[in-house]
């Protein structure tokens, strides 16, 4: 198990993570799907590995959407990439 102090580093790196896919995604002229989802899963899993120590229902079940989106996104995108290559 972590501790206290590891959990809040380790939620703060998912959340910086987060926030840098939203940055990218809003600012960026032309986004890769891969890099944009695989951040969003990356930071919501770290989020989700800190709610261990403090865990709150209603963040967790957020980060849990969150974690389905970007994979369903890495998804998306993984079929795009294998169509544009056939």
């Amino acid at each position: 198990m972590i501790d206290g102090f590891a959990a809040n580093v380790i939620g703060i790196l998912g959340s910086i993570l987060i926030v840098c896919a939203y940055a990218y995604n809003v600012y960026a002229k032309e986004v890769n799907a891969f890099l944009y989802n695989g951040s969003n899963l990356a930071g919501a899993l770290l989020l989700t590995i800190s709610l261990m120590m403090h865990f709150n229902l209603a963040s967790f079940l957020l980060e849990i959407v969150w974690i389905t989106i970007a994979i369903g996104g890495l998804w998306k995108a993984y079929r795009n990439h294998a169509r544009q290559k056939s």
